[in-house]
């Protein structure tokens, strides 16, 4: 049986769809493209499956259909495991294609309308091999990472394994992007006609095996097809005087002969010696099968093929026979454990294998011209010398071809990412494109965005409030940055991200920026949002300024130094402020006539607070600010989520979908609660996190003619308070104070009560004749609660701001101070 694109068929239904092979991988291709985050997802399900399970059983049984040992089956799943994790494949995907939304058309310099992108190969087959059981399904899922259409053949042997596994990743994908691009043939390669037909659309082609077998593939592809060989590869470990003699050192060489039976590429069959001497060469042999006689019983053994056993025995008596002529020396288990051949001719050769190995010199000297010329086969070294001689012999070793040095005892182990034969496979598996625009395209990041983008599917859990915040806590393992919320919707919290979150949330910032319209080949940039107390408002911009390589001045707000700032701004001809607008608009009432003398503040980027109307025009009409936007809608705890373009009205943002899902849940009116969903979270898993913000859709387009979702932010939802049975707004309260009372400073609402009454005061820092009666006529819903239902007292309150309340961290305003204390 075979499986194509989502569905089991016979041999005579996959030999007619064949022919149509062509057009699947037309239409795959040209359609929606696969995100690495479906795959990783989909991979980590099923690698909880692979643990124990009906699917695991049903998979172990197709194995030993193979006639796998039990051992070997355990084997192919620790594999899988370990493969399948999805913080092994986050770095995997990130240290080959650079991020986690690779084919993401975005600029790579944001001062230079030029986008590059990593994008599919196209149709890309697989010759899976016979002799390693999961490696067509992990090909196939590098495949499915570049977004390639795979088509896996698996050999005749194979017991529909592959096919099963990746039947049971595809149903792990609820779009079914997956299934669409697998395709698992199981075929001999005698099946020449078939093969020819697999090939004959292809665009690049992955294969194992021998010379031979590669040289039969390349003669099936078409003009132009990549081919990608995963060719024969030979190790050995090389020993200096320093470590031979160490007990340590032979015992780790030892461990790494038997782990396998040198069945991987990267197991040891030679034993290379700094040395010229054949007395040196043959003691070591015989030190050396001590060590190993030792080391063999703790380590499982796999029994040879009769077809293996007659190559090891056929190396075996040759070598034995050169004896006479003081060549070779033979130490082997007279149980048929292990073999060690000692040989003083230095030729790189190949080992039968199954705890076979060779001992030869090798003198430092002569590493260059005796395996140069065998370049194309090396891959591993297991370097054992002192730490000088390591520095140097590594340098010598990668130098003549060598792919991976380690030491001795780990040249079977790897790391996360690692490349594989000196390459990155997604690489090879991708392309790399590049497109080079004009100044029509000064403020686009992502070319991507003016054609579509869709949110990734919110995960199936319930929303988590922010008073439930620590439940998202409960690992975070991988967190190495922490930021500190300035505490004005609760109590301050410690938000968790690793150092690529954060890299790739000040990049999207970095994005937003661009688009709001800071051009970083000219502006000359002030940072003045607040630091220290972990807040993370002027780390995060300053480094957001440097993804952009625009021109700072990290000042930082220096509260009652607004003068000194002011002459700074002056001095450097400072045209494009950053920071939050209560800080902002202080300095300019502060320091007004030493701004207003320069004139040459040009654009303002804000955060962490709203920019009110009459504010705005007080600075474009008195001081001649020509922008001020929204620098980045985020928060300490979620992160950047949204970007203002130049046509957003205030409250308007573009969403980021490269980093989240943003759901509005609850609405009334079309007005609900944001609850986010981080995909590329690593530091700490967001999942339905409700935020604390109010907002709605826009279906409408925008002028800019980005297609990312927009919403309008309709305040916090500890903006509406309770009083007197009323539901109140401070935006509400806000806008009255500022239409009725013409008045563009802060406002600040103040929540108390005595034994008869609540108070709401309303602060101001200009004083009004009339203030309580006209902003009751202008609030109609506060004049009932206060006037008809008499349960809630109206004061205005006169303070200089620097008075107000602000929270400790970040300086920020807080806009309702509750200090009621009875349950309302």
């Amino acid at each position: 049986m075979h499986y194509w694109q989502g569905e089991t068929v016979d041999d005579e239904a996959a030999g007619k769809l064949l022919d149509t092979l062509a057009e699947c991988a037309q239409e795959v291709l040209t359609g929606r493209p696969l995100s690495p985050l479906v795959v990783l997802s989909a991979c980590a399900r099923l690698g909880r499956d692979l643990a124990g399970g009906p699917v695991r059983d049903r998979l172990a049984a197709r194995l030993r259909e193979w006639e796998l040992p039990a051992d070997e089956i355990d084997r192919t799943f620790r594999d899988l495991a370990k493969a399948l994790d999805r913080e092994a494949l986050e770095q995997k995907v990130v240290r080959e294609l650079g991020g986690l939304d690779p084919a993401r058309l975005a600029r790579f310099d944001l001062r230079r309308p030029v986008f590059e992108a990593w994008v599919p190969v196209g149709l890309l087959v697989h010759f899976a091999p016979g002799n390693a059981p999961a490696a067509g399904a992990l090909s196939a899922i590098e495949g499915l990472l570049a977004g390639n259409l795979n088509v896996i053949k698996t050999s005749g042997d194979d017991s529909s394994f592959t096919a099963e596994l990746l039947a049971e990743l595809a149903s792990h994908d609820r779009t079914g992007a997956i299934a669409a691009r697998l395709i698992v043939l199981r075929c001999p390669s005698s099946r020449r006609d078939w093969l020819e037909r697999m090939c004959a659309p292809a665009d690049a082609v992955a294969a194992w095996g021998g010379e031979e077998a590669l040289a039969a593939v390349a003669e099936l592809l078409p003009p132009g097809c990549r081919l990608v060989d995963w060719g024969p590869k030979l190790s050995f470990a090389y020993l200096t005087a320093d470590s031979w003699s160490s007990p340590d050192e032979l015992r780790a060489v030892a461990d790494d002969v038997c782990r396998l039976d040198q069945q991987a590429c990267s197991s040891p069959q030679v034993i290379y010696l700094d040395t010229d001497s054949a007395e040196e060469v043959f003691a070591f042999a015989d030190r050396f099968a001590a060590v190993l006689a030792a080391v063999s019983p703790d380590v499982q053994r796999r029994e040879p093929s009769d077809a293996e056993w007659a190559e090891i025995t056929n190396t075996v008596v040759v070598t034995g026979l050169e004896e006479h002529l003081g060549l070779t020396r033979v130490v082997a288990d007279p149980a048929g454990g292990w073999r060690v051949l000692a040989d003083v001719r230095s030729a790189l050769r190949a080992s039968p294998l199954y705890r076979t190995v060779w001992v030869k010199p090798l003198p430092r000297n002569l590493i260059a011209a005796t395996l140069r010329p065998m370049r194309r086969y090396l891959q591993t070294v297991g370097l054992g010398a002192s730490r000088r001689d390591t520095a140097a012999l590594a340098r010598l070793l990668v130098g003549i071809g060598v792919q991976r040095v380690t030491v001795p005892g780990e040249m079977l182990s790897s790391y996360d990412g690692e490349p594989h034969d000196g390459v990155y496979a997604m690489q090879r598996y991708s392309r790399r494109v590049d497109v080079q625009l004009d100044d029509r395209f000064r403020t686009d990041a992502c070319l991507d965005d003016l054609i579509g983008t869709r949110q990734l599917d919110a995960p199936d859990v319930p929303v988590t409030t922010k008073a439930e915040f620590e439940r998202l806590q409960d690992d975070i393992s991988r967190a190495e940055v922490f930021f500190r919320s300035g505490g004005s919707t609760g109590a301050p919290k410690l938000s968790a991200f690793s150092w690529d979150d954060y890299h790739e949330h000040m990049r999207f910032t970095a994005e937003g920026l661009l688009a709001a319209g800071l051009d970083p080949r000219s502006d000359r940039v002030m940072n003045l949002f607040f630091g220290g107390h972990l807040y993370g408002g002027f780390p995060s911009f300053f480094s957001t300024l440097e993804a952009l390589r625009a021109v700072q001045f990290p000042m930082a707000a220096q509260p009652h130094m607004h003068r000194d700032v002011a002459r700074s701004i002056v001095d450097n001809r400072v045209d494009t402020l950053v920071g939050m607008p209560s800080y902002l608009l202080r300095m300019f009432d502060e320091a007004g006539d030493i701004l207003g003398a320069h004139g040459g503040v040009r654009k303002i980027f804000y955060g962490g607070e709203h920019f009110g109307e009459r504010q705005r025009r007080r600075l474009t009409e008195d001081f001649g600010v020509e922008v001020i936007r929204s620098a980045c809608y985020g928060s300490v705890d979620a992160g950047p989520l949204g970007y203002q373009c130049e046509h957003s009205p205030a409250r308007v943002h573009h969403m980021l979908t490269g980093l989240h899902t943003v759901e509005i849940v609850d609405p009334v009116d079309g007005v609900g609660r944001l609850v986010i969903t981080s995909h590329t979270r690593r530091g700490q898993r967001l999942e339905r996190y409700e935020i604390g913000d109010l907002g709605r859709w826009l279906d409408d387009d925008c002028p800019c003619g980005r297609r990312t979702p927009r919403f309008e932010l309709l305040g916090r939802t500890g903006d509406v308070f309770r009083s007197g049975g009323h539901f109140l707004n401070y935006r509400r309260l806000v806008a009255v104070v500022e239409d009725t009372l013409d008045y563009t400073g802060a406002v600040q609402a103040v929540l108390t009560e005595d034994e008869r009454f609540e108070h709401l005061t309303v602060r101001v820092t200009e004083q009004f004749d009339d203030g309580v009666r006209r902003i009751l006529d202008g609030y109609p819903d506060l004049r009932i609660v206060v006037e008809r239902d008499r349960q809630l007292q109206l004061h205005v309150e006169v303070l200089p701001v620097e008075e107000f309340e602000h929270t400790a961290a970040s300086g920020k305003l807080l806009t309702v101070v509750d200090r009621r204390t009875r349950n309302i």
